[in-house]
């Protein structure tokens, strides 16, 4: 226990002053994030200024890019409802988006329906008429509601083959997740950030040394709930500051979740001992 009290003293907590999404922390480190949360998960909405009336182009059939004017478009680019949401999520069950569903319907809602238009005969608008909505309808199933709005933003990397055996926390800094396996199949998801240029989250293969539920950093002096250290000071841990900057903001090392609720359940799971994989 004292040699874990004194590897917690280099326990990371969040950037929380300075401005970590500089330009030479940008350029090097794409941990540390320099685009808003909205960038991986929006479909190109455009500010409240820069919309223009031709942007909702299902308020008039004139303005559908359909080739007939007898077939009105139900759904089209600049549109944003609780539909537009639904088909997001069942385009993503189909492979074509792979960004969580916004409800806003923009370059890449249509650049997928698109895509299933052309695999299906249709005519590609990149518009949703009623014969495409039936297809799409037909081709996929009702979203659940973690589909509609989930937790998880980033889509999830093909796991490192060193994640394959055992128990494991296999965590991309390409994809920006951290899965928890065992025996080779995902159990849970879930996003995470890293630390900035100057203060790494460090790669390869670890073990999870020991658990604290409720921790602060003695360095930081900032909460790191459900932390899990791996390396040093370094954990998985909860990340309030994470929740509210999303990836504006970056950690000094260890590896911040968002997704308490996950974590709390990840925590309960995750033995001492078990493995810790952070690769690219």
């Amino acid at each position: 226990m004292a040699t874990a009290v004194a590897l917690a003293a280099t326990a990371c907590g969040p950037q929380k002053t300075e401005p970590v999404a500089s330009a030479s922390s940008a350029s090097s480190s794409p941990t540390a994030g320099t685009s808003p949360e909205a960038s991986p998960s929006t479909d190109d909405k455009p500010g409240e200024a820069s919309k223009s009336p031709s942007a909702s182009a299902s308020a008039s059939p004139s303005t559908s890019a359909s080739a007939s004017p007898a077939v009105k478009a139900i759904m089209a680019n600049g549109d944003e409802n609780e539909q537009v949401r639904e088909l997001q999520a069942r385009l993503r069950q189909l492979k074509l988006m792979s960004v969580a569903p916004t409800g806003f319907y923009g370059s890449k809602t249509t650049a997928a329906v698109k895509s299933f238009q052309s695999k299906h005969g249709l005519n590609a608008t990149g518009s949703v008429d009623e014969a495409t909505w039936k297809k799409i309808e037909g081709a996929s199933k009702k979203p659940t509601a973690d589909e509609l709005r989930p937790s998880t933003v980033n889509e999830v990397d093909a796991p490192d083959p060193r994640c394959m055996q055992g128990r494991v926390m296999c965590i991309s800094k390409e994809s920006r997740t951290l899965a928890w396996m065992i025996d080779g199949k995902v159990v849970s998801t879930m996003d995470v950030r890293f630390g900035s240029e100057n203060t790494p989250t460090r790669e390869g293969v670890f073990d999870v040394g020991w658990k604290a539920k409720e921790w602060t950093s003695t360095i930081y002096h900032t909460p790191m709930p459900y932390a899990m250290f791996f390396s040093g000071g370094q954990a998985v841990h909860y990340s309030a500051d994470f929740a509210a900057r999303g990836y504006n903001g970056a950690s000094h090392g260890c590896v911040n979740v968002r997704d308490k609720g996950k974590l709390s359940a990840l925590f309960d799971q995750v033995k001492v001992g078990d493995k810790v994989v952070v690769y690219w």
